[in-house]
Order: structure tokens, then sequence, then C-alpha cells
């Protein structure tokens, strides 16, 4: 579950935090990989406060033999989740570059999935290797 509803959060104190472990699948480019670790969320005085300690594996290819191999990855992030709606009031909130940030739904739902999935993709290698002597191509000689 990459979605959480947090309205109580919102509705408490600053500093309240809730701490979630999470073991389910993600969609990045294209293909279906399993995301697993631990987020913790707190409430600030204008967000929610988003830390994720995450391990997944993607399918790669070897930038040199060119072999399909499971790289694993993992990823660390805070981020800021701004609410478009006030919990109390239910009036809307103005969100500060809204098109940059990521928010709270007005359903006060938390949703990780493109947070989790953009830190993700930079986190994967440059050029990945299935392993550090990898020896590349194998090449047969001629007779």
């Amino acid at each position: 579950m990459l979605s959480f509803n947090v309205a109580q959060l919102e509705k408490g104190l600053i500093g309240s935090t809730r701490e979630y472990q999470i073991d389910d699948l993600l969609t990045v480019d294209g293909q279906e990989v399993t995301v697993a670790g631990s987020i913790k969320l707190t409430r600030t005085n204008r967000s929610i406060l988003v830390g994720a300690n995450l391990k997944t594996a993607l399918p790669l290819e070897c930038c040199r033999c060119l072999n399909q191999y499971e790289c694993p990855i993992e990823v660390h992030f805070e981020e800021e989740f701004f609410p478009t709606l006030d919990v109390m009031s239910g009036l809307p909130l103005d969100v500060e570059d809204a098109e940059e940030s990521f928010t709270v739904d007005e359903h006060h739902v938390l949703d990780l999935t493109e947070a989790i999935r953009q830190y993700v993709i930079l986190a994967q290698p440059m050029k990945p290797l299935c392993r550090t002597d990898c020896p590349g191509i194998k090449t047969q000689e001629l007779k």
C-alpha cells in the first residue's frame, strides 16, 4: 500500500509522526518491481514530511555483456507533501508551485507512488554492470 490517509496526522500536533512498513508493487519503466522498506510521516507546520528508506531490484541490461540481471537499488529520501484542503474547514489551500510539488489530495490521501518511482529511476546506475569484473561480450574466434 503506497497510499496513506493522513487526515488524523494533519489534525495532530506539529511533530506528530506515523511509521509504516511497506512491501508493495510499483511500475517503473513499464516493469513491475517490489519495493520494501520503512516510511516515516511527520506533520510540520505546513506539510507532511515523508522520510523513506526503501529497497528494490530492477531488471537491467549489463552495459558490458548485454545480459539481463537484477540490479539491487536502495532509495533514501525526504519529501514534503502539501495538503490541498484544510482538514478542519475543508477550504482549499494554496500550494506554491503545485505542479512541481507533491500534494495530499482532497480526500487527505498521501500517495507515494510517483515520488518513489522518481527516486528509483534516479538511483539506477548510469552504466549498469552485472558484476564489477564483467568481462564483456564473449566473441568467438574465427577458424
